[in-house]
C-alpha cells in the first residue's frame, strides 16, 4: 500500500512540475519581445486569420513563439480580424497584440513621406490610405483660406508662400516622416499633423534660424535643393557652402535639381534638353537670370539632415560639386576643374547614364 502511495505522490509531484514548467514557458512565450518601444506597421490582408498571421508576427519580431501564440489563439478564440494596417509594438506581448487586432477601431492607416518627395507624391501617398483623391488634397492645400489660417497658426509659415510664381504653396513644408491617421481623419487633421511635425523639427533650430541671413522660407527652399543634390548626407554641409559661396559671389546656383523641378521631370526620366536648361522661370537656377538668387520656393520636402546642413554649413572656398553614380561628391574651385572631374568620372564609368 505504501508503495502505491509513493508512486501516487511521485506522479502528482511530476505532473505539478510539468504543469508549472509549462505555465512558466507559456507565460514567457506570450510575453513582450522587448521592453523597449518599437512600433511596427503590420499589414493584414483580406482573408487572413489569427492563426495564419503567426509567421508574419514572428518575422516582424512582435511575438517570441509561434507555438505559444497559437496556443493563446486556441484558448481565447478571438474574432473580428479585419484587413488593414495596424500599429503594433515589440513591447506589447501576445495578449495586447490580439486585443489590438480584435478591436477594429484600432486599425490605423499609415502613410510614409520619404525625404526628397514632392507635394504631389505626398498627395498620392495620402490618397492611397484615405478616401481623398490627390486632386482634392492639392486643391485644399492651395486654397487662400487655408493659407491664411496657416500663416496665423504657424510661426514658420509666412507671406512668402503667397508668391504667385510658386507652383505649390506648401511645397517643402510637410515634414517627411511616418504618419498614423484614423479612418475618419479629416483633410485638416492630416494637414496639421504634417505641419505640427515640421514645427517640432524647426523649433529645435529656432535660434539658428533667427540668426541666419536667410528667412525661414529661403532656408527650407535651400534645404530642399540640398536634399535632392546631396545623396550622401555626410556631404550636405559641404554642398550648402558651395551654394552660399555662389550666392555671395553673385553666381547662379546651377542646380540641376531646380531645373528638373521646373520642367516637371525626375532625374531618372532623362537628361535635360538645352531649352529646359536655358528656360527662364522662377525655379530654374541654371538660367543666367537667376544669378545670386534662390528659386522662388522649395522643390521637395527636406529632411532634418538637410535643414541642419543649411544652418550649419562646412566652411570652404569651393564653387562647384558633382556626384558620381555611387553618390560620392567631389568639390572643385573652378569650372575647368569641375569639367575635368566630370570627364574623369565618365572615363572611369562612374557617370550616371539615363536609360
Amino acid at each position: 500500500m505504501k508503495k502505491y502511495v509513493n508512486i501516487y505522490i511521485f506522479v502528482i509531484v511530476f505532473l505539478t512540475i510539468i504543469i508549472t514548467v509549462s505555465c512558466i514557458s507559456y507565460n514567457i512565450g506570450i510575453s513582450p519581445v522587448s521592453n523597449e518601444s518599437k512600433e511596427v506597421a503590420l499589414e493584414i490582408e483580406e482573408g487572413s486569420s489569427y492563426l495564419s498571421i503567426a509567421n508574419i508576427l514572428k518575422e516582424n519580431n512582435l511575438i517570441k513563439s509561434e507555438t505559444f501564440y497559437k496556443i493563446y489563439i486556441k484558448i481565447f478564440n478571438p474574432s473580428n480580424l479585419e484587413k488593414g494596417t495596424y500599429i503594433l509594438n515589440e513591447n506589447m506581448g501576445v495578449k495586447k497584440i490580439v486585443e489590438t487586432l480584435e478591436n477594429s477601431t484600432a486599425i490605423t492607416p499609415v502613410f510614409v513621406i520619404p525625404e526628397g518627395k514632392k507635394i504631389t507624391d505626398i498627395a498620392n501617398y495620402i490618397s492611397d490610405v484615405t478616401n481623398y483623391s490627390s486632386e482634392e488634397l492639392l486643391n485644399y492645400w492651395q486654397s487662400d483660406e487655408l493659407i491664411n489660417l496657416l500663416i496665423n497658426k504657424y510661426w514658420f509659415i509666412t507671406d512668402e508662400i503667397k508668391n504667385e510664381d510658386i507652383r505649390y504653396k506648401l511645397e517643402g513644408y510637410f515634414f517627411p516622416a511616418t504618419y498614423k491617421i484614423y479612418k475618419d481623419s479629416s483633410i485638416e487633421d492630416i494637414t496639421y499633423k504634417m505641419l505640427d511635425k515640421m514645427d517640432e523639427i524647426l523649433s529645435k533650430y529656432k535660434i539658428k534660424i533667427e540668426d541666419s541671413d536667410y528667412n525661414i522660407h529661403e532656408i527650407l527652399t535651400l534645404a530642399s535643393i540640398v536634399e535632392v543634390e546631396g545623396t550622401n548626407s555626410l556631404d550636405r554641409n559641404g554642398i550648402v557652402q558651395v551654394f552660399y559661396n555662389r550666392l555671395e559671389a553673385g553666381l547662379n546656383l546651377g542646380s540641376d535639381a531646380t531645373t528638373y523641378y521646373a520642367a516637371n521631370l525626375e532625374f531618372s526620366d532623362r537628361d535635360l534638353y538645352i531649352n529646359e536648361i536655358n528656360d527662364v522661370n522662377a525655379y530654374n537656377t541654371r538660367s543666367d537670370t537667376m544669378a545670386g538668387k534662390l528659386p522662388v520656393g522649395a522643390i521637395c520636402s527636406p529632411g532634418e539632415d538637410s535643414i541642419n546642413a543649411v544652418l550649419n554649413p562646412k566652411k570652404h572656398d569651393y564653387y562647384y560639386f558633382v556626384a558620381d553614380k555611387t553618390g560620392k561628391t567631389y568639390f572643385t574651385k573652378t569650372y575647368e576643374e569641375h569639367d575635368a572631374k566630370i570627364n574623369e568620372l565618365k572615363e572611369n564609368g562612374l557617370w550616371y547614364e539615363y536609360n
